[in-house]
């Protein structure tokens, strides 16, 4: 099939650029954040930040400028994308609502240019006159700020400086004045420049510098009163202003590169420097006041903060707080404090957001055999690096559990505290009892009002400061005060009450199929009405319907919902009298075990679940009863429990079955959300003082109470390295990961030590690589040859258990010896499962290494890593497969295939020669598909009567590959270095041999993300009962950005169908820069563009569920549905809704 269906799974975390400034209002102070080809705009507040928009781009974003215009009283935002799309946006705000429109846009590209390898630049002026962009060598590009102006317009202007490495505008300057390092073969110098627009070209500018420090980075522009500008070096740090020069070599810059500023003080006095070991600096411009009132710069002033995260952008927002995004770890809010700590350092963290990015290689595993994938990514780089589990559901911590065997109820009480839960209700079968918390302690204790011989149906505090304990004989009201029963009620006839439900102040109990409504009033259990219904009650609910929100919850609810047996129908009655308002026939021959009225985000629901594990839900209606848009999910094959818990003020729904759930809303629709637990009977909130804000859960045997992590739908769970990983290997039989990683270690006078304390210095035990063959015909670079203080990588192999991720052993490769892959495999008969690891040596002197070597180890029982052979290469092993029994590692420009002889060696059994260099292989059967570094894709097949590799098809487009998956038998999926997807097909039908030889070239598609690794298997819990889903295949990308991606098959039908929606969404959804999503998503490298061809665009699919009614009518008209019996017919917003939704439950 060549229709596939591209998804992102988790969005882009990687940060590439920040600002802030009053966009929104001019009163609220934002935070916008770029992330790839997302952007949020966030707004501070004294909680902390608050995220108030989030918007797709279609487009990379390159320039992110906020700029205020005379006669404007908020901001206005410039972007550019990658792809030479520029915009202004504007934020309008009505009411809650939020919309950011475009104020103007226009294509800056040039029809011939060399793009700048210092990227591009993107420079608002500090007068709001011009906006100035370096895309190309050798042309400075001005966009004039007209008011009115709609489109873009730009002109060039000639800038002799051919190698420019950073620009700004300076302050205080009549006309806009550049100010720029360039380098020529002299070294690195600083020029101003002044531009005349009227003439369109640079006239001299006020000052230059020749000869500034040959490692000069970054220019800063300082505000009026100083103006200048600042020059930041590896080394030094000078401030200029023509008649002013100030120098200062700090030695503690010299450690890293600094990579980022940002500005504190509007008047520039104070700026924050970022470097890429993680430090924090704040640089000071001493102020000296001369005679005729202006102030100069007298000094400047270093000082070393402390460590934060490797930032790429720093953002100052209000009272001594910063956000530091990071692209190559987690991102940051810290506080400056005005005292240092223990330690010395002034910074505090105080929150981190999680960042995937950028991801390297990454492993799909089934680590809790529930059929459910879980990811393992190699994330991040340097001291920033880490693993990060991520699984689909929410997780729970558990804080403390109790041996409690068949719980079959529990609530929780307050008892005299007016906060905090004090006491649990627990309830089994023809017995209750009652714990007491006391701080963390957890103990049993005697209430004298609280019936301990019944089971419990419900219990919970109600008006007056009153308890209702309902058990199977009798209602019982219990004073909180004196804790003595003050009144109870019995059903008539002394039979006995099979169901029950109570909220604030009513309470109704079912006696077989006859019901009972009572009101709760002090010392007295009302009776008000009876009811008898047509078959045996099932399952009951009156929680009153709220807004849904903490402050005002409802405590009297005017509508009673009833599951029946027998029938399998649900109802709505209506209190006192139990008229009926609706009924909904539930079909099928399982009866409903719970059934609960729930409000999320201020829309009133029905939720009611049977007892095979599946649940309906409708919309209802408060007011008359009515139920509509019935839908139907599958969460596990046991009976469901439905239970509310309130979680950062929202409510939420809790499953409980064998395959617990988390129900809760996400722009208006329901997402439901596995948890990390195997199997739940029963739950209930809990929170007291020892445990504020938690769950208490039972299953068979036992009670534990934990805390649930935020609500979303991916779980992602952080293992520190403190070192970069590069690849991942899963080992089921020793139940460990096998990662290598790099860390840096530093020369000194007697030898290497490492640069900081990270996972393969921590680890339980280690061992050192050692090969005497190797080392004596290795070029003689010895190690004092390195001079003391240079870094010097080091890779190692890190064993790590599956279930703790505890560091257990790490094995040090030689000095210079470059760890390139890691595969845990069985070879041949041998019955033992090894990590085989290939490594190179890496020389200066060699532009593509000569020697390597494949490396095999056996982790066993006594947490010992042995190596068990070792067998030289002829260069870089980049990628290792398990290949029938075999081993198949490409090797430079070549693929070769070991075998294992029973004498425990690697033996070559046969070598393919045809690429440059073959980075990448995938296998299926006898087929090898080859990703090389820049001629595409090819396939080879192994002959296994002849020993021989031989190459039967290959991509003749010159694609610098990035990743490569083999889809099925006859497609095969590639990643390309400019940020594209393709997919080729092998043409078996092809009448001449010559046509035989061509991959041909069926999808094309520009995902924006520059994919690292493609791996088969999927996030999401694959349920048997669900009948056939509509796609086929699912494979996972991880990207630079952090994102997680997923590309499925659709049938061809579906695909034309999806194919139309794609189109109506574009005539009705207007993209923010008024790009074209055709432009958008074709394919497009420096050599060519072609439109996207074979892949399904879904992030704008799935966006059709978030557009309001009016919007999604008009998608829907004219599409035309397949009815199932093969006639077409008009499709309703209902049909468009359900197919989509099925494609969002794929990832």
């Amino acid at each position: 099939m060549a229709s596939n269906y591209v998804v992102t799974a988790h969005k882009p975390t990687a940060v590439n650029a920040c600002v802030t400034g009053n966009f929104t209002s001019p009163t609220d102070l934002n935070l916008v954040i770029a992330k790839n080809t997302r952007l949020e705009i966030y707004v501070v507040t004294p909680e902390g930040l608050r995220p108030v928009k989030e918007l797709a781009l279609y487009g990379r974003i390159a320039v992110l400028q906020l700029y205020r215009p005379p006669r404007e009283n908020k901001d206005l935002m410039f972007i550019l994308t990658w792809r030479y799309n520029a915009m202004i946006l504007e934020c309008e705000q009505n009411g809650e609502n939020i919309e950011i429109i475009t104020r103007a846009h226009g294509d800056v590209k040039d029809r011939v240019g060399r793009p700048s390898e210092t990227g591009i630049i993107g420079l608002v002026d500090p007068s709001c006159s011009v906006i100035g962009l370096r895309l190309y060598d050798g042309v400075f590009k001005v966009i004039p700020l007209d008011r009115d102006n709609k489109e873009l317009k730009a002109f060039n202007i000639r800038l002799e400086d051919l190698h420019v490495i950073d620009m700004r505008f300076l302050y205080g300057c009549t006309l806009p004045t550049l100010v720029l390092i360039h380098q020529d073969p002299h070294g690195r110098h600083v020029k101003t420049y002044e531009i005349s627009v009227r003439d369109k070209e640079f006239q001299k500018g006020p000052w230059k510098q020749d000869n500034v420090e040959s490692e000069a980075l970054m220019v800063v522009a300082v505000p009026v009163p100083f103006g200048g500008a600042l020059i930041i070096g590896q080394e030094s740090i000078i401030y200029h202003k023509g008649d002013k020069y100030l120098a200062i070599a700090p030695p503690v810059i010299k450690q890293s590169t600094i990579t980022c500023f940002g500005k504190v003080d509007d008047n520039g006095s104070r700026y924050l420097l970022g470097d890429l070991a993680g430090h924090l600096f704040m640089l000071l411009l001493e102020k000296e006041d001369k005679m005729d009132g202006s102030s100069v710069v007298k000094d400047l002033k270093l000082e070393l903060l402390g460590e934060t995260t490797v930032a790429e952008c720093l953002t100052y927002l209000d009272n001594g707080v910063v956000y530091v995004g990071s692209r190559l770890g987690d991102s940051q809010l810290i506080k400056l404090n005005v005292e240092a700590d223990e330690t010395g350092s002034y910074v505090q963290t105080m929150e981190v957001f999680t960042n995937l990015g950028p991801i390297v290689d990454m492993c799909v595993v089934d680590l809790e055999k529930q059929g459910q994938g879980q990811l393992v990514t190699c994330s991040g780089a340097f001291k920033e690096g880490s693993l990060r589990i991520i699984r689909n559901g929410i997780g729970i911590h558990e804080h403390a559990s109790i041996d409690l065997p068949g719980i079959k109820g529990m609530w929780p009480l307050k008892l005299e505290s007016p906060l905090y839960d004090n006491m649990i209700v627990l309830s089994f079968v023809g017995q209750s009892r009652v714990l007491m918390l006391s701080g963390e302690e957890v103990e049993e204790t005697e209430m004298p009002g609280i019936d301990g011989d019944q089971q419990t149906f419900y219990c919970g505090n109600v008006v007056h400061n009153q308890i209702i304990q309902i058990t199977s004989s009798s209602m019982r009201l219990v004073s909180t005060e004196s804790r003595c029963l003050v009144a109870e009620w019995r059903p008539p006839g002394g039979k006995n009450i099979s169901l029950a439900t109570c909220n604030f102040s009513q309470g109704v109990c079912a006696v077989g199929s006859n019901i009972f409504y009572l009101e709760i009033r002090r010392k007295e259990l009302k009776f008000v009405s009876t009811a008898t219904m047509l078959h045996e009650v099932a399952c009951l609910d009156i929680t009153p319907l709220g807004d849904g929100s903490m402050a005002a919850p409802a405590h009297h609810g005017s509508l009673c919902a009833v599951g029946l047996w027998t029938d399998i129908s649900a109802r709505i009655l209506k209190l006192p009298d139990f008229e009926s308002l609706h009924v909904e026939m539930l079909g099928g021959e399982i009866i409903p075990r719970s059934i609960l009225m729930t409000t999320f985000e201020g829309i009133h629901y029905l939720l009611c679940a049977l007892g095979d594990g599946s649940l309906f839900y409708f919309n209802l209606d408060p007011v008359t009863g009515g139920l509509g848009d019935k839908k139907k999910v599958t969460l596990g094959t046991q009976p469901i429990v439905l239970k509310t818990f309130r979680s950062l003020s929202t409510t939420n729904v809790f499953a409980c079955s064998d395959r617990p759930t988390v129900i809760y809303s996400s722009n208006h629709k329901l997402v439901f959300s596995n948890v990390n637990l195997k199997e739940v009977n029963n739950m209930s909130a809990l929170n007291s003082e020892g445990y504020p804000d938690s769950l208490a859960i039972a299953n068979d045997n036992t009670l534990t109470i934990g805390t649930i992590d935020e609500i979303q739908k991916l779980h992602i769970r952080t293992i520190p390295l403190g070192e970069s990983p590069r690849r991942i290997a899963y080992q089921e039989s020793s139940q460990t990961f096998g990662v290598i990683s790099m860390r840096y270690d530093i020369h000194d006078t007697t030898g290497t030590v490492p640069s900081r304390s990270s996972a393969s210095t921590l680890a339980l035990s280690t061992t050192n690589s050692g090969s005497a063959k190797l080392i004596s015909g290795a070029p003689s670079t010895t190690v004092t040859e390195k001079g003391c203080g240079d870094e010097m990588e080091v890779h190692s192999l890190l064993i790590l258990d599956q279930h703790t991720f505890e560091v257990l052993h790490s094995h040090q490769l030689m000095v210079s010896e470059f760890a390139c892959s890691v595969i845990s495999a069985k070879l041949g008969d041998d019955p033992n499962t090894y990590y085989i690891v290939g490594t190179a040596m890496v020389h200066a002197d060699e532009s593509e290494p000569r020697q390597g070597r494949l490396l095999i180890f056996q982790y066993n029982e006594g947490n010992k890593l042995v190596q068990v052979a070792e067998n030289e290469v002829k260069g870089a092993p980049y990628t290792l497969v398990e290949f029938n029994g075999k081993l198949l590692a490409s090797v430079n420009s070549t693929v070769r295939l070991y075998e294992w002889t029973s004498d425990k060696e690697l033996r070559l059994e046969c070598s393919s020669f045809n690429n440059i260099i073959a980075l990448y292989v995938k296998t299926k059967g006898d087929f090898i598909l080859v990703g090389d570094l820049m001629r595409s894709i090819s396939l080879l097949v192994y002959k296994s009567m002849e020993g021989t590799l031989e190459e039967i098809a290959r991509d003749y487009n010159p694609n610098w590959m990035s990743a490569i998956e083999i889809l099925d038998d006859e497609t095969f999926l590639g990643a390309e270095n400019s940020y594209n997807l393709f997919t080729c097909q092998k043409d078996s039908a092809a009448t001449t041999d010559e046509e035989r030889q061509h991959l041909q070239d069926v999808g094309a598609f520009h995902l924006g993300d520059f994919v690292n690794t493609f791996r088969h298997g999927s996030l999401v819990m694959q349920h048997p009962a669900d009948g056939q889903t509509v796609t086929q295949g699912s494979v996972l990308f991880g990207t630079v950005s952090g994102s997680i991606g997923l590309v499925t098959q659709l049938p061809d039908a579906m695909f034309d169908f999806l194919t139309q929606v794609q189109t109506h969404l574009n005539k009705v959804v207007k993209s923010i820069g008024k790009i074209d999503h055709s432009f958008w998503r074709s394919f497009n490298t420096d050599r060519k563009t072609e439109p996207c061809t074979g892949f399904i665009d879904g992030d704008l699919i799935e966006s059709y569920l978030d557009l309001g009614r009016g919007k999604m009518m008009e998608v829907a008209s004219g599409l035309q549905i397949d009815d199932g019996s093969g006639m077409k017919r008009e499709a309703t917003v209902d049909d468009l809704v359900k197919t989509i939704e099925e494609l969002t439950r794929i990832h």
